[in-house]
């Protein structure tokens, strides 16, 4: 399926606080006069994703690599872009390790088209759809996604909301290898790094976090001399609430609600899910970056108010 582009409102007032750029393979997003990320919706990768992610005051948060090689910096999981949406078994096919010359069968994601790219001074709004492919190029799910961006003097706020539904029968089966993923620098890492997780109820590092099911984590340490987090929300409302974690020591931090007999290293569990054709599942998150540490930044009180809104 060939995608179709609509350019959409590149040109915004310039009192406007939230504006986009659209080019014919990816949005740049700009937030209160500064660069904030771009959003890569055709191209050579296998799926969209958004790439860097900066905090208010301009610290890039994401691991370069693949898409730049900066010198010194982990060159593994070449399929780890940034921030992404995919899965690693869908109806057999793997959506999330799928960059060229991967082992296996896989599937990608396609835009099918921008809907809306619409400014603003306090947010903006992005509405796309993508089509999930399969190795035939056969349309297998569709993708509504809506993602909201905020001004704000300390923050940097992204709402994801996703719908996936299933234009053919599809099994999204039990892996740890998804979902809702970002990942980060490597001077993040816990191991030979500064960073460290921290989850809602107060449990710490990899081995207390990974495979656990939590309303939200945050992953903070220092960068570039300065103290910064990114935190992940699971909204109330969202697909298995709440959600289980695949947050690795090296900066991998994703939520995926699928990878039981994984997460819970028990073979008897089954964590997959089937979409009937017409039939839909809905994804809500948050991303956050904030300065200082999770208690620093009050990150239980940002969920709160956030969990508290309808959706």
């Amino acid at each position: 399926m060939k995608p179709v582009l609509f350019l959409l409102a590149a040109a915004l007032p310039l009192c406007a606080q939230v504006k986009f750029t659209q080019s014919p393979d990816h949005i740049e997003i700009e937030i209160d006069g500064k660069p904030f990320s771009t959003f890569y919706i055709a191209g050579d990768a296998p799926k969209p994703y958004m790439a860097p992610l900066r905090s208010a005051d301009g610290v890039v948060m994401t691991r370069r690599f693949p898409m730049e090689k900066v010198e010194g910096e982990t060159r593994d999981h070449p399929h780890h872009r940034g921030l992404w949406f995919t899965h690693g078994a869908v109806n057999k096919l793997d959506y999330w390790m799928n960059e060229k010359g991967a082992r296996g069968l896989h599937g990608q994601v396609k835009l099918e088209k921008v809907q809306q790219l619409k400014g603003g001074k306090k947010q903006g709004t992005l509405r796309a759809s993508f089509i999930w492919e399969t190795d035939k190029n056969a349309p297998l799910l569709r993708e509504n996604r809506v993602m909201t961006f905020y001004s704000d003097p300390k923050l940097r706020i992204i709402d994801f909301d996703a719908t996936l539904t299933a234009l053919d029968k599809a099994t999204f089966g039990d892996t740890k290898e998804g979902f809702f993923a970002i990942r980060l620098r490597d001077e993040m890492r816990e191991v030979k790094g500064t960073g460290k997780l921290t989850a809602s109820d107060g449990k710490t590092g990899m081995k207390q976090v990974w495979g656990a099911a939590f309303p939200w984590v945050d992953y903070s340490g220092t960068l570039e001399g300065k103290k910064l987090g990114v935190a992940i929300f699971d909204h109330p409302k969202s697909f298995r609430h709440p959600t289980y974690w695949h947050a690795r020591d090296y900066g991998l931090f994703a939520a995926n609600p699928f990878g039981l007999h994984d997460f819970l290293r028990d073979k008897t569990k089954d964590g997959s899910y089937t979409l009937e054709k017409g039939q839909s599942i809905r994804f809500i998150f948050r991303v956050v970056i904030h300065p200082g540490d999770t208690a620093e930044a009050e990150v239980a009180k940002l969920y709160d108010a956030w969990a508290k809104t309808r959706k």
